[in-house]
């Protein structure tokens, strides 16, 4: 990931309700969840999640596939991966304080690749 890509995923993540969509779609793992239940559980409407998702989507953090009549979004666990790596590598300089051990470390999400 290159500081292009990072500052468009994080500005994509500083609006609350992105965040927490982002954070619903972890949970979800490689089952995703369905606009319409997405914005149902936030509570907004349904214009205003395809506008907040269609900034996810450009952010490259998550994609969707349409499933019949819905359409399924899913986080991008490796844009997420590279947007940690970017942060812990370029702006820690790689100071083994900080990232020592991470390579070993595993995602313990459901669904997460």
């Amino acid at each position: 990931m290159n500081k292009t890509n990072a500052l468009s995923a994080f500005a994509a993540l500083s609006q609350e309700t992105r965040l927490d969509t982002l954070v619903l779609l972890v949970k979800a793992g490689s089952d995703g969840v369905a606009a319409g239940d997405l914005a149902r559980h936030l509570g907004i409407r349904h214009n205003l999640m395809s506008q907040h998702l269609n900034v996810l989507s450009q952010a490259g953090l998550i994609h969707s596939e349409r499933q019949g009549r819905s359409i399924i979004y899913r986080v991008s666990f490796s844009a997420l991966r590279g947007l940690s790596t970017f942060l812990l590598s370029e702006c820690c300089q790689g100071l083994p304080e900080i990232v020592g051990g991470l390579e070993d470390s595993t995602l313990s999400l459901k669904g997460a690749p």
